[in-house]
C-alpha cells in the first residue's frame, strides 16, 4: 500500500508535471472508483490543473477550484504516460481503473493513469469542492509528519491499543501504514504489541525520533524518482518489513513475522522484544 512518503513524492511528480496543464478527456475504466456522482467527473474537464496536495494517504489534485481525490488502498498506483493511446480503454479490462488526459503549455498531450493490481477493488475517486469533504479526510488526525512530540503523546496518552494498532489508525495519526510502522518501531526498539498509552517518557521520545527519522529518510529518497520507480525505491530501503526469515541489519538476529487478518507484519526479536517471539496465529495450533 503507497503510504506517506510514497503519496508525499507522487503529488511532487505531479505538481512538477501537471501542474499548468488542462484536463482533457477522462476514461473511466472502471465505475465502482468513483464514489461520487454528483458533480459527475466530467465536469473536470477544460479546468486547469492549479495544485497538487497530499491528506495523510489520500492524494488530491486541485482542477481551478474543484478536485479530483483519490486513495490508492492497497494495491493501487500512479502511473504518468507520455505518450497515451488515444483509444478509450475497455471497460473493466485490466488493472487500469481511470485515466485523465492532459493538455501542457509546450502542447503534450501527456496522461495519468490510477491503477490496481488484484481481485479487489478499493482504488477510490471523489470529485468534491473541498478535500474535507471526503469522509476518509475529514476523520484524519494530524499528518505524521506534522505532529509534535508533544501531540503525539497526548494521541497515545491512556490508549488501550497495541502500539502497531495505534500507529497504523488514521484517526491517531494521518500517513503511516503497515510497512512504514515496522521500520519506525525497529528503529525505536519498540514491540509492537507494546500498550500504546502505557510508554515511558524515554520510549516516547524514541518512537517520536524514530518516526521523523524514517518517514523524512524515505521521503527523501522517494521524491525526485519517477512514479514507475517509486515502489522499487520502498522495498530497497526496508530494514524489517517483509524480509521475513532474513538477519536484522543491526544485530543479525533473524526477523520474524506476525500474521492478523489479511496482513502481517515483522520484527526483530533481539531489538524489539527482548528475544521473546511474539504469537504467531497461524502456528498458535501447533504450538503446545
Amino acid at each position: 500500500m503507497p503510504e506517506l512518503p510514497e503519496v508525499e513524492a507522487l503529488a511532487v511528480f505531479l505538481r512538477e508535471h501537471a501542474v499548468g496543464a488542462v484536463v482533457g478527456r477522462i476514461d473511466v475504466a472502471a465505475l465502482s472508483v468513483l464514489q461520487t456522482a454528483d458533480p459527475p467527473i466530467t465536469v473536470l474537464q477544460g479546468r486547469d490543473v492549479t495544485g497538487v496536495s497530499r491528506f495523510g494517504k489520500f492524494l488530491a489534485v486541485d482542477c481551478a477550484g474543484l478536485w479530483l481525490v483519490t486513495h490508492l488502498s492497497r494495491a493501487g498506483w500512479l502511473r504518468w504516460q507520455d505518450n497515451p493511446s488515444p483509444a478509450p480503454p475497455k471497460l473493466g479490462r485490466g488493472p487500469l481503473a481511470l485515466r485523465v488526459h492532459l493538455f501542457t503549455p509546450d502542447a503534450a498531450t501527456p496522461a495519468f493513469d490510477l491503477t490496481e493490481a488484484g481481485t479487489r477493488k478499493r482504488l477510490a475517486v471523489w470529485i468534491a469542492d473541498r478535500p474535507q469533504q471526503v469522509p476518509g479526510i475529514a476523520r484524519l488526525g494530524p499528518d505524521a509528519l506534522a505532529v509534535t512530540a508533544d501531540e503525539l503523546a497526548a494521541r497515545l496518552a491512556g490508549s488501550t491499543a497495541r502500539l502497531k494498532t495505534a500507529l497504523t489508525d488514521q484517526q491517531v495519526l494521518a500517513g503511516i501504514g503497515n510497512a512504514y510502522s515496522d521500520e519506525i518501531l525497529h528503529v525505536a526498539r519498540l514491540s509492537p504489541f507494546a500498550p500504546a498509552g502505557r510508554l515511558t517518557d524515554e520510549q516516547r521520545q524514541a518512537l517520536y525520533d524514530a518516526l521523523r527519522t524514517v518517514l523524512l529518510d524515505a521521503v527523501s529518497r522517494s521524491v525526485g524518482q519517477d512514479a514507475a520507480r517509486l515502489k522499487g525505491e520502498k522495498r530497497s530501503g526496508m530494514r524489517v518489513h517483509a524480509r521475513t526469515g532474513l538477519p536484522c541489519p543491526e544485530c543479525g538476529d533473524t526477523v520474524r513475522e506476525v500474521a492478523y487478518a489479511e496482513r502481517s507484519f515483522q520484527y526483530c526479536p533481539t531489538c524489539q522484544t527482548g528475544g521473546k517471539i511474539l504469537a504467531d496465529r497461524r502456528l498458535s495450533r501447533l504450538v503446545k
